[in-house]
């Protein structure tokens, strides 16, 4: 897998990704890895599995987050991560974050994002 790499333990957030209907594993990232905030395709390595995603690195304006941290929806997973040490490649940067004004509209832009992924890896 090619791009930068963030390996972390995943950590509990505050289930708006479950809420929104894109479940996320959370990492917390330092200020030092050297990617630009936004919204990436990445890959997943997973008990020898790998998967794609899509990633928010940043600190997530639109719900009053303040510290960096990377959230990856992992395209067909579905077991718990948490407390497992994760090694996500941020293949793609596809937009910048930004704030939305609800959480509808960022549920949909999320539906954007998936959609627009899935074309670039066929």
């Amino acid at each position: 897998m090619e791009g930068v790499t963030i390996e972390g333990v995943v950590e509990h957030g505050r289930r708006l990704g479950r809420e929104l209907g894109f479940p996320t594993a959370n990492m917390a990232v330092p200020d030092s890895v050297g990617a630009a905030d936004g919204v990436y395709y990445s890959r997943v390595e997973i008990d020898g599995a790998c998967y794609d995603a899509m990633s928010n690195l940043g600190r997530n304006p639109s719900v009053g987050g303040s510290e960096r941290h990377l959230e990856t929806h992992i395209f067909g997973f579905g077991g718990s991560l948490y407390g497992r040490t994760l090694r996500v490649v941020l293949v793609c940067r596809i937009r910048d974050e930004r704030r939305f004004a609800t959480i509808e509209e960022l549920r949909e832009q999320l539906a954007r994002d998936k959609e627009y992924i899935l074309k670039l890896k066929k």
